[in-house]
């Protein structure tokens, strides 16, 4: 653990390359629609589910700076259409409708309502997040600049 720059106490331990791998995995396979590459990323996913939700969280927060950077117009209401977009027919339907909804309430700051939505399944949000993740970084990137932009971002060498 290093001491936080800004003198605030320690920074949290920088999470295991396997789970930034997971995260970056998840993204690209929901960039590709595909859905093999999905299905076998999943048991890793869910094998360490928290520090997934962790690490996605993470990099949606840089790709929703490189967004705003760029000067790509992206309101929530995009937001929630590329979601529900990105997971169609890439998850049982009763997991689809679950992530769509609850990213849905996520985006108009109804976070309880979005937490009783995932029914306490952390892998909920780790598909909200993932997918929210393919959808806005695919609109500033390219899919192989995604993949290695999130790879160098996370400290993953190529």
């Amino acid at each position: 653990m290093t001491e936080n720059p800004e003198g605030q106490g320690p920074l949290a331990p920088d999470p295991p390359d396997h789970v930034k791998r997971t995260a970056i995995d998840l993204i690209a396979a929901y960039a590709d629609h595909d859905r093999d590459a999905l299905e076998r990323v999943i048991p890793r996913a869910t094998d360490d589910a928290e520090a997934v939700r962790s690490e996605l969280r993470i990099i949606s927060a840089f790709l929703g700076r490189r967004v705003q950077e760029t000067g790509v117009v992206w309101k929530p209401a995009d937001s929630r259409e590329a979601v529900a977009r990105t997971v169609a027919e890439m998850l049982p339907p009763e997991l689809e409708f679950a992530v769509s909804t609850a990213w849905e309430a996520h985006t108009v700051g109804e976070e309880e309502a979005a937490e009783r939505l995932t029914r306490g399944d952390p892998m909920v949000y780790v598909h909200m997040l993932a997918a929210f993740g393919a959808a806005i970084g695919s609109a500033v990137y390219k899919r192989a600049e995604l993949v290695s932009i999130l790879r160098q971002v996370t400290g993953l060498s190529e």
